[in-house]
């Protein structure tokens, strides 16, 4: 019997009501928010999350808690499984990452590696 495959992504409920909140303070039209990584930083890899006005081709859909996510073709493999969140405190706030498939990850955060 087959292992149904995970989801590519999920959110948390902090995460779902940041994403309501931000598409909502846009002045187009949006579909949802785009997830991806980049090259960059001291580990190798980055998050990174901006507005989505259309879907592009091949993108994973994700629907979750009432929101859409739009996972760059580029990054699917590099992401699948993860959790997307939002945090804030003193300091800082944003969305964070807990993906499975993160080898290691730089000490102050901003990049990981897989």
């Amino acid at each position: 019997m087959a292992r149904p495959m995970p989801k590519a992504l999920t959110l948390t409920d902090a995460a779902a009501e940041r994403v309501r909140e931000l598409m909502s303070r846009s002045e187009k039209p949006l579909v949802g928010l785009r997830v991806g990584v980049k090259t960059r930083g001291c580990s190798g890899m980055s998050y990174f999350v901006e507005y989505a006005e259309e879907k592009k081709k091949f993108e994973e859909v994700v629907e979750d808690k009432g929101v859409t996510i739009l996972i760059d073709p580029a990054a699917t493999m590099f992401l699948i499984g993860s959790e997307m969140d939002y945090a804030e405190d003193k300091f800082q706030s944003g969305f964070t990452f807990k993906n499975p498939n993160e080898k290691a990850r730089c000490g102050c955060g901003e990049s990981f590696s897989v």
